[in-house]
């Protein structure tokens, strides 16, 4: 069946289900009001990346920079988390679902003024799954066993096994496509095929971009300069705003601040939905987090309402698995584990901890995790936990609790489909179960669409019964901008910002 111009829902479909959250300071820039000049645009971001090459580096932040912008890949998730095609203009996948064969379009360039074609997918996946690929979705490339080129404008994929998440795949940053001869660059100096190029980055304050007048169709393009400011106090996020010295945040982080800006006529509000998974990192390596019996006090001590309302503002919904309610097949488990300190000093008990327990919380810079650290932090105390919190840099984070050198940390998984982590014991929380594996790789095999929902269900109860983290929340995205500025996301079925659909009115 081939699928031209053809849009795929991933809820329609039934097959597509969903980094990290990183930090930075915030410099105040001295400059004129962000919003004085109708064809530049300055945006606020949490978090600064540490590269930007998305392919070889885990932080969500990349794709908030790079994706779209600069680097694109063979399809495009949008906003509403639909499917549709980039560069390659159209697909048709076999009946096994193993192969797929992409149409590319034609007459494309990379900003250094390099040929887009075949040999470059070929390259950047062969990249992907290469022996020192640090790529985090390396597991999908590896999954495909032969790249066909049979012309430089068809590219034909055929995989060990079918993986009906594929296209969605293809679509997310680490499947952008770099050319060879800029591809060892890509970490600070990206070269893409995208509207944008690369300007400079600040390090510690900002990066910008520029228009790139070889785009294949520049005259869509209606945003000459694009500046991602970082910012990840929120109330300096609310200062900036106020102040002009931004022209908004894609994705806010001060709950506590909306009712004055939806109150502010110079300002729009938009709440969708994001792909979050806020949870409670539990190092199942370490004892005693080993014991499932402890693991299920840490899910008994926590009271996610009260988190939710503390952080949130209530805005914001429990969770029991790894997965978001956005997902096509997620299943209810948020009341597995009832707030009940009682139970969890009992299970505390019954694995042998005496108490008190001294434990480290790791938290890195984002609010949620540095505010909420501390509500969990006195919860877990009333159960004879004695969380001592350690704040750290995103850096600090990324070579550390992300190695594996941690307690208990506060993140918020963001990226879509990331449950497969789950089926790597080298994954930070240390997590190694073979009957999820296997669970996995029937999931993975899966072509009928009720057997793919029976399996993914098995697989959310499977790492709830284990308690292998505290599954907390999956928060609203909230988009505060300044009026008249049109095409920003509202949702965030990944972490992007498609600059070439903005515009100022």
């Amino acid at each position: 069946m081939t699928f031209k111009e053809q849009t795929f829902s991933r809820r329609t479909m039934g097959w597509c289900a969903v980094a990290l959250l990183v930090g930075a300071s915030w410099v105040m820039p001295s400059m004129a009001q962000a919003q004085a000049r109708k064809d530049s645009l300055v945006l606020g971001m949490i978090l600064e990346p540490t590269s930007l090459d998305p392919t070889m580096a885990p932080a969500a932040a990349i794709g908030e920079v790079v994706h779209y912008n600069i680097l694109e890949g063979l399809t495009k998730i949008n906003m509403d988390g639909s499917i549709t095609p980039l560069l390659a203009e159209s697909w048709k996948m076999d009946a096994d679902g193993k192969a797929f064969t992409f149409k590319l379009r034609k007459w494309v360039k990379f900003s250094d003024g390099s040929d887009f074609d075949a040999s470059a997918v070929k390259f950047s996946f062969e990249r992907a799954k290469g022996e020192k690929s640090t790529n985090k979705a390396k597991a999908v490339f590896n999954n495909i066993s032969y790249i066909a080129t049979p012309d430089a404008n068809t590219v034909v994929l055929v995989l060990n096994n079918p993986d009906g998440n594929f296209l969605f795949r293809l679509g997310e940053n680490t499947a952008v496509i770099l050319h060879p001869s800029s591809a060892a660059n890509a970490a600070t100096k990206p070269v893409g095929t995208g509207p944008y190029k690369l300007d400079a980055w600040a390090k510690g304050s900002s990066i910008s971009m520029s228009k790139w007048d070889g785009y294949r169709d520049p005259g869509a393009i209606k945003i000459k300069k694009v500046t991602f400011r970082f910012i990840n106090d929120s109330a300096a996020q609310v200062a900036a705003l106020l102040a002009g010295d931004i022209d908004g945040m894609p994705r806010f982080q001060s709950p506590q601040s909306l009712k004055q800006f939806q109150s502010d006529k110079r300002f729009v509000v938009e709440m969708g939905s994001s792909a979050g998974k806020g949870i409670m990192t539990i190092n199942n390596r370490k004892k005693p987090f080993d014991d499932v019996r402890v693991r299920r006090a840490l899910s008994h001590a926590v009271d996610k309402k009260a988190f939710i309302d503390g952080v949130f503002e209530g805005m914001a919904k429990p969770i029991g698995s790894h997965m978001a309610p956005t997902d096509a097949g997620y299943v209810e488990l948020s009341g597995l584990y009832a707030y009940d300190p009682e139970k969890a000093k009992a299970l505390l008990k019954e694995a042998g901890v005496q108490t008190p327990l001294n434990v480290t919380l790791t938290l890195p810079p984002p609010p949620y995790a540095r505010k909420g650290g501390e509500i969990l932090a006195a919860q877990l105390a009333k159960v004879g936990i004695n969380a001592k919190i350690e704040n750290v840099e995103w850096a600090q984070w990324l070579g550390g609790a992300f190695k594996g050198n941690f307690d208990l940390t506060v993140i918020n998984h963001v990226e879509p489909l990331d449950y497969m982590a789950y089926a790597n014991p080298q994954y930070y929380w240390g997590y190694d179960s073979k009957a999820f594996r296997e669970l996995a790789a029937k999931h993975s095999e899966a072509t009928n669409a009720k057997d793919r929902t029976k399996l993914f269900g098995d697989m959310q109860r499977l790492i709830a019964n284990d308690a292998v983290n505290v599954f907390l929340f999956n928060a609203s995205n909230t988009a505060v901008y300044r009026k008249g500025l049109k095409g920003l996301w509202s949702s965030s079925p990944i972490f992007a910002n498609d600059m070439a659909a903005v515009s100022w009115q």
